[in-house]
């Protein structure tokens, strides 16, 4: 089948990889908790309140401090993901919709977890409606551009600078819903789910995500390891605080906080309690 043919359904592939992930228990992050969790040690009451109302890059946080709390949640991550594989064999441990494996579901949505919360820490406003138990169309545009920065597509990339200079330029903060899902983003998120889906269908479906995403074969079941998700976040990270939703006039500072290195994996809490 030509690579055209095969885009529409491997997107549809993607579309139900992402809807099987963000069902599984404790994969939605709550931003409201998580950023009062995560600032607490290093900010004032009334800067963690003004950081859920508004954002932490508009309560004038340091880059430095929202650095040491992403490497933080990415240390934390990356130590439960090496063995979610074990569950994932457990009968009636985790679900799956249509023919989605659970391994996969288990293994994007550990993708999603830190996706969260690393647009959270670098002022992304609430990604999933609450109460909602499906993910609307332009949450699943971003996470699909999320996913695919994690990944190295580098057009990813470009999607996702626009949503964050059209979320910085709202005065009510929420996702650009027209441009993720008929806008100048669209083409762009589709372009992005057709090349992984494509892959996805290739690679997981077949015999394990191979060269599609970066984790060897033994990895689905035996867990993700240091030497793959980290990475894939680190990118994320770098990504998301180069973007334009970090620098509100207030910020002053130019400090490189990206080169910041995560904590030993060892260290396996991630605050005082797991928030999620």
């Amino acid at each position: 089948m030509p690579e055209t043919q095969e885009i529409a359904p491997a997107a549809s592939k993607l579309s139900q990889a992402l809807d099987a992930a963000a069902k599984m228990p404790g994969v939605r992050i709550n931003r409201a908790a998580y950023l009062r969790t995560a600032l607490k040690r290093h900010c004032t009451e009334e800067q963690i309140e003004r950081a859920v109302a508004e954002s932490p890059a508009s309560a004038g946080i340091p880059l430095q401090i929202i650095a040491d709390v992403a490497n933080t949640s990415i240390v934390y991550e990356t130590s439960k993901v090496t063995g979610i594989s074990t569950l994932a064999g457990l009968p009636g441990g985790f679900f799956m919709i249509g023919t989605v494996p659970a391994d996969m579901a288990q293994y994007v949505g550990h993708m999603l977890r830190i996706a969260q919360k690393l647009a959270y820490v670098y002022s992304w406003p609430d990604l999933f409606v609450e109460s909602d138990d499906e993910i609307d169309e332009a949450t699943e545009g971003i996470l699909t551009l999320f996913v695919g920065v994690m990944v190295g597509v580098q057009f990813a990339q470009g999607g996702v600078s626009k949503a964050s200079a059209m979320i910085a330029a709202q005065v009510v903060k929420k996702l650009p819903q027209q441009a993720l899902t008929k806008g100048v983003i669209y083409p762009v998120v589709k372009k992005v789910a057709g090349f992984l889906g494509v892959s996805m269908t290739k690679k997981l479906f077949a015999s394990g995500l191979a060269k599609a995403i970066p984790v060897v074969g033994a990895a689905l079941s035996g867990g993700l390891t240091l030497g793959t998700f980290l990475p894939m976040s680190k990118k994320l990270q770098n990504h998301l605080a180069s973007l334009e939703l970090t620098k509100p006039q207030l910020r002053t500072e130019e400090t490189d906080v990206i080169g910041t290195e995560c904590a030993n994996l060892e260290v396996i809490p991630e605050f005082a309690e797991d928030e999620a």
